[in-house]
Formats: structure tokens, C-alpha cells, sequence
């Protein structure tokens, strides 16, 4: 089943590090605690990064020129290139010139790593066992289902993209 989200469907939350905001998209959760949560915030300075033991992170600056994470390891989130990193590694944002809006995954450990890449005008087709969710960066036609900017689609069906980019996010409940 297809759920199309829109930002009057967002909750936001303060940062677990109280540093900021959140806008959490969607969340699913079990007994067991958290699965996935797709959510965005904004970088307005250096400083440091909440941390979530067993979560696997994915950011992508979806807005702004980026920033570094730096801690014992150093990555590189750069406009539109996804970034993945353990959720609880110590890590500030440094070099910050300007604010970045940025898109995370997070993904308890227990699960496979999800795939997250940018497509734009080209047809999509989700991953055997996998979920297809979808993050409009802009007005999108994907299929006979209209986006505006930052919806949020779960379980999309192969389809033609037409529009903005989107962020394509592949979810697994089984290794691949």
C-alpha cells in the first residue's frame, strides 16, 4: 500500500542534543524500539551531532552548500550526496558557512543498510523485498501521483519520474 505524506503530516521535535529542531517525516517502530526514521533539520553552525546507539545514519544536504563531520573518522556531506555513518560515533559539523537543510535515515543496526541515491526524469522500480519511499525536492510527477516539494511517499510502485529530483530511499527487512 502507497502513503503520501505532506508537511501538515510532520511533527517537529527538538534535537536530542537540544542544539535545534527536527521535522520527523515518519517513523515506524516495534517492540523491539525504533526501525527507520526519515526526518530533516537545519545546520545553522558547528557543533555537535546527537547520538543514537544501534542506529545506522544516512544524511543527504537537500539544501545549502554542506558541511563536515569530524570525529575520530571525517566525512564529507556535500549538497545531494548521501552520507552514511554509525549513528553513534561521536561527530560535530564543522566548516559550516551557511545553513544546510539535511534528509536522514535512520535505521536500527539489526537491519540492513538502506539504499539511498538521486534520481531525477527517469523510471523507478523498487528493489526485490525491498520499500520504495520517496523525498521530493521539488514538484514531482511520479506516475499519476503529484508531489509537491518535501512530500514524502512510502511504498511507491515502479513508476516514470518526471520533475525535481527525489531522494530515493530503498528499504530492507531481509539482507540482500
Amino acid at each position: 500500500m502507497t502513503r503520501h505524506l505532506t508537511r501538515a503530516d510532520y511533527t517537529e521535535m527538538p534535537w536530542a542534543n537540544g542544539q535545534g529542531t527536527t521535522i520527523e517525516i515518519w517513523r515506524e517502530a516495534d517492540e523491539s524500539g525504533l526501525r527507520w526514521r526519515f526526518s530533516m533539520a537545519t545546520v545553522a553552525k558547528d557543533g555537535p551531532f546527537s547520538q543514537f546507539p544501534d542506529i545506522e545514519r544516512n544524511l543527504t544536504v537537500i539544501d545549502g552548500p554542506g558541511f563536515n563531520l569530524v570525529g575520530d573518522s571525517h566525512f564529507r556531506a556535500g549538497f545531494l550526496k548521501p552520507v552514511a555513518f554509525p549513528g553513534d560515533v561521536p561527530l560535530s559539523a564543522q566548516d559550516v558557512s551557511e545553513a544546510a537543510v539535511d534528509f536522514n535515515v535512520m535505521t536500527h543496526r539489526s537491519l540492513p543498510k538502506p539504499v539511498v541515491e538521486v534520481f531525477e526524469n527517469t523510471t523507478l522500480t523498487p528493489c526485490p523485498d525491498a520499500t520504495l519511499c520517496l523525498f521530493a525536492l521539488g514538484a514531482v510527477q511520479y506516475g499519476d501521483i503529484t508531489l509537491a516539494r518535501h512530500d514524502f511517499l512510502i511504498g511507491a510502485p515502479a513508476a516514470i519520474l518526471h520533475g525535481a529530483p527525489v531522494l530515493a530511499i530503498q528499504l530492507f527487512e531481509q539482507p540482500q
